[in-house]
């Protein structure tokens, strides 16, 4: 019983991670069907910003922490501002080549700018504590990443919901041409959408240092890998999906490691996949995505 509630901690924590960053990719996926791919790239951006605050001298976490969310949305504007802005109204193939040569073209700064190896980062090297709750062990990482991940996600939901940004960020996940008819711009509206995408991303960011203790060029591109397998999971565009896509994922990429014989550890990935094809088999739009016949117009 000890070992399920401790897998069971571990698949929340990294459930929650998972469910943070396909939160970003199917907010930016709901309004302009963009699947972002240079959203691996805001993440990194978020950890190099860690990392050059740590060399200006600044290591307390309280101001890192500040630094890596506030880079992540400055990182996902500047991207919308400069890539793409100007390719809004093409083909959805442009938008997809785009973030992929955006995502090509940053990762090949980071290494020509600071650096092909990995850089430490070791303001959050505290949070690997572990404390106990009774019989249980658990690392202050996994308690403090739940909570925030709990709290970014519910003021996520305020914000859509009571904000007039917010509501007009729903709005266009239906018929942006509405939004438009009520006077909202659409550029507020899309880069708002963006920067929110970002501030998730930088607070993936923290918590994916402080368990690797370290930045390197390829930092973002794994975790945006697993997010895109929840939004599959869940529907692409739909926001709850994206959560609970990230959460059954966590669950199953944990559970999949604790049930294989060690010496088949791995083929996890694969194993994982494979339940995940064999899901999809069945239900093809996703968990929470409504179904749409061929020929339908999606309202």
């Amino acid at each position: 019983m000890d070992y399920l509630i401790q897998q069971t901690l571990n698949a929340l924590a990294f459930g929650a991670e998972y469910a943070m960053i396909a939160l970003g990719l199917a907010l930016v996926y709901s309004i302009m069907n963009l699947m972002n791919f240079a959203h691996g790239e805001i993440i990194a951006s978020a950890g190099y910003a860690m990392y050059l605050a740590i060399l200006l001298g600044i290591g307390s976490p309280w101001l890192v922490a500040p630094i890596a969310i506030a880079a992540g949305a400055l990182a996902a504007v500047l991207f919308e501002r400069v890539a793409f802005r100007p390719v809004r109204h093409a083909p959805s193939t442009t938008g997809l080549l785009t973030a992929l040569g955006v995502s090509i073209v940053v990762q090949n700064l980071f290494t020509l700018l600071i650096s092909p190896r990995p850089r430490a980062v070791p303001a959050f090297s505290e949070l690997s504590h572990t404390i106990f709750i009774g019989p249980y062990a658990v690392s202050l990482l996994q308690i403090l990443e739940l909570a925030v991940v709990g709290a970014a996600i519910a003021g996520l939901v305020l914000f859509l919901k009571r904000s007039i940004l917010g509501l007009a960020i729903r709005a266009a996940t239906r018929e942006f041409s509405t939004v438009r008819l009520m006077g909202i711009r659409a550029n507020r509206v899309i880069a708002t959408a963006f920067a929110l995408s970002g501030l998730l991303a930088g607070i993936a960011a923290i918590f994916i240092v402080a368990r690797r203790g370290s930045i390197d060029p390829d930092f973002g591109f794994q975790p945006v890998i697993k997010a895109f397998v929840a939004c599959v999971i869940g529907g692409f565009g739909s926001l709850n999906g994206a959560v609970l896509g990230g959460l059954l994922l966590g669950f199953l990429d944990v559970a999949i490691v604790a049930l294989l014989p060690q010496q088949y550890g791995g083929l996890s990935d694969a194993v994982a996949y494979g339940i995940i094809a064999a899901l999809l088999v069945f239900r093809p739009e996703g968990l929470l995505a409504r179904r749409v016949e061929l020929g339908d117009k999606e309202i």
